[in-house]
C-alpha cells in the first residue's frame, strides 16, 4: 500500500509539472509585452494550483465564442461604413495640422477611421453642469437617444435623467441603454430596470458576470466606454459615469469623484454612434448601422476631431500608440491627468524623454485612490519620473478621475481611458484626439486649477520615505503589468 501512495505522489507531481509546463509554454507563445509575461509567469510559479487557475480566468482575452463570432462577422459591414467616412465634407485630410495629421493617418490605416473636421465642442467640468446639460438634450430628443456607461449608480441628479429617459420612451423616442454588468451591479439590483422596460426602453446588461460564464469568457473584460448620442445629432463622451458624485462611493475616504464630459454636435457624432452600434450588436446580435454623417454641418470649424475606440475586436494597442506618438510630438509642454497611473514601459520612457529633452512634463493623480494596489503600484514609478525631471501632483479635492492629455496647450486627448494597462490593452474603451486650440485651451485651464488643487511631490522628500514603503511599492510594481 505504501508504494501505492508513493507512485500516486509521483504521478501528482508529474502531473502538476506538466499543468505548470503547459500554461508557461502559452504564456510565452503568446508574444505580449514581456513585464506582462513575466507577471503572470511569476503568479503562477509562486501561488500553486492557484496562480494556475487565475491565468486560465484572466490571462487571456478572451471575449467569448458568441461574440468573437459577430465581432468578425460585423468587420465587413462596419468597415464599409467607416470607409464611407472618405467621401464625408468633413473629410480633408489637406486642411490638417501637422499634429493631427500622423494621428488621423495611423487611425486610418488601423481603424480605417478618419479624422473629421466641422465639430462643435463644449466642455463640461462639474456634475451638475453634465447631468442638467443631459436631461435638457434628453427632453428636447425628437426620434432616438442612445446610451452606453460602465457605471450607473442610483441616486441624486442620476436619476433624473433615469425619469427624463422614461418620458421621453413615453412620446414614442426610440431609446437603448447598454451598462456594464459589474460597474452597474447596483442600478441592476434597483427598481430602475423594471421601470425603464416597462416604459419601452431597451435596456441591455453588458457583459454579464456569473460564475457560470467564467468558464467561456474572461470576467474582468469590461465595457468602460461612455457615450451618448441624441437624435443623430448631439453626443456626449468623456470620464463621467451616469452618477452624482454626492451619492456616490460616499463611505470610501477619497472624496467626491472629479469628472469631465465633452458635448459635441457635427461629423463626430456619427462615428460615435457607429461605435455604440458596434457595442449593441457584439452584446445582442442586432444591428443598427447609423446614418452617415450630414452635408449640411458647419465646415467653418476646421479643427479635426479624431475619435479612437480600442477593445476586442478592435486592432492591439491603438490608444497606447496614440499617446506615445502625441508625447513624441511634444515641443513645449505634456499635462496628463488620470485617477490610475500604472503606466507601461514604454509610456514611461516617453514621459522620461521629453522632461529630459526639455518639455515640461506634469502628471496630476489623486492623492487618494479607490484602488489600494493601483496606488502602491503608481507610487513606484515617482522615482524614476521625478529623477528625469517630471513634476508629480497629488489632488486633493477629491477623486480625480478626468482622462486628459493636453499637448503644448494646441491639442490634446480626452476620453475614457486611464493610463494603466487594464485600459490600454483589456477594456472597451474610447477617447478623442482634439486638434483644436480655444477647446484645449479649456481644458488645459481645467488642468491647471487641478495642478492649483495639489501637492506636488518633492524629490528630496520622497527620497527619505520609509525602507517599508519603498519595500510595498516594488513589490506592487512586479504586479502593475496586470493591474
Amino acid at each position: 500500500m505504501e508504494q501505492f501512495y508513493q507512485v500516486l505522489t509521483w504521478i501528482g507531481v508529474f502531473a502538476y509539472w506538466l499543468l505548470i509546463a503547459a500554461v508557461t509554454v502559452r504564456v510565452v507563445f503568446k508574444r505580449r509585452v514581456v513585464g506582462v509575461s513575466l507577471a503572470w509567469m511569476m503568479i503562477i510559479y509562486i501561488v500553486p494550483i492557484g496562480g494556475v487557475i487565475a491565468y486560465l480566468l484572466f490571462g487571456e482575452l478572451n471575449l467569448g465564442k458568441k461574440r468573437a463570432e459577430r465581432a468578425r462577422e460585423m468587420f465587413l459591414p462596419f468597415g464599409n461604413w467607416f470607409k464611407q467616412l472618405n467621401d464625408c465634407p468633413g473629410h480633408q485630410p489637406q486642411q490638417m495640422s501637422l499634429v493631427a495629421k500622423p494621428i488621423s493617418d495611423l487611425c486610418e490605416n488601423r481603424l480605417g477611421i478618419p479624422g473629421l473636421i466641422g465639430n462643435d465642442l463644449s466642455l463640461q467640468s462639474s456634475p451638475q453642469e453634465i447631468l442638467r446639460s443631459l436631461v435638457a438634450d434628453i427632453n428636447q430628443a425628437q426620434h432616438s437617444i442612445h446610451l452606453e456607461f460602465y457605471i450607473w449608480n442610483p441616486g441624486g441628479l442620476a436619476d433624473e435623467v433615469g425619469i427624463a429617459l422614461i418620458q421621453a420612451s413615453k412620446r414614442g423616442v426610440k431609446i437603448r441603454l447598454l451598462l456594464d454588468s459589474a460597474g452597474s451591479m447596483r442600478f441592476f439590483q434597483s427598481h430602475w430596470p423594471k421601470l425603464m422596460r416597462g416604459a419601452g426602453i431597451e435596456l441591455v446588461e453588458a457583459l454579464a458576470v456569473s460564475p457560470f460564464r467564467m468558464f467561456f469568457r474572461r470576467l474582468d473584460l469590461r465595457l468602460h466606454r461612455k457615450i451618448v448620442v441624441i437624435d443623430d445629432h448631439i453626443a456626449y463622451t468623456g470620464s463621467m459615469n451616469l452618477v452624482d458624485p454626492a451619492f456616490f462611493k460616499i463611505n470610501a475616504g477619497v472624496g467626491q469623484w472629479v469628472d469631465v464630459m465633452v458635448r459635441i454636435s457635427g461629423p463626430t457624432v456619427s462615428v460615435l454612434n457607429c461605435i455604440q452600434a458596434w457595442d449593441w450588436e457584439v452584446e445582442t446580435g442586432k444591428r443598427f448601422l447609423p446614418p452617415l454623417p450630414s452635408c449640411s454641418f458647419d465646415t467653418a470649424h476646421k479643427d479635426t476631431v479624431q475619435v479612437i475606440p480600442s477593445g476586442p475586436g478592435m486592432p492591439d494597442d491603438i490608444i497606447h500608440q496614440v499617446l506615445l506618438l502625441s508625447i513624441y510630438q511634444a515641443q513645449r509642454s505634456v499635462v496628463i491627468t488620470t485617477p490610475y497611473f500604472v503606466p507601461s514601459e514604454h509610456l514611461l520612457h516617453a514621459m522620461k524623454g521629453a522632461a529630459e529633452r526639455g518639455v515640461e512634463v506634469h502628471v496630476v493623480i489623486p492623492r487618494k485612490n479607490d484602488s489600494v494596489m493601483v496606488e502602491w503600484a503608481s507610487r513606484s514609478f515617482f522615482s524614476d519620473l521625478l529623477e528625469s525631471g517630471v513634476h508629480i501632483h497629488r489632488f486633493h479635492g477629491g477623486l480625480l478621475h478626468t482622462k486628459s492629455v493636453v499637448i503644448d496647450e494646441s491639442h490634446c486627448l480626452i476620453g475614457t481611458v486611464n493610463l494603466d494597462m487594464r485600459s490600454l490593452w483589456l477594456n472597451f474603451e474610447v477617447t478623442m484626439a482634439v486638434d483644436n486650440i480655444v477647446f484645449t485651451q479649456e481644458l488645459s485651464q481645467l488642468q491647471q486649477s487641478y495642478i492649483a488643487d495639489s501637492d506636488e511631490v518633492n524629490k528630496e522628500q520622497w527620497s527619505k520615505r520609509s525602507m517599508k514603503n519603498k519595500l510595498v511599492e516594488r513589490s506592487f510594481y512586479m504586479f502593475s503589468p496586470l493591474l
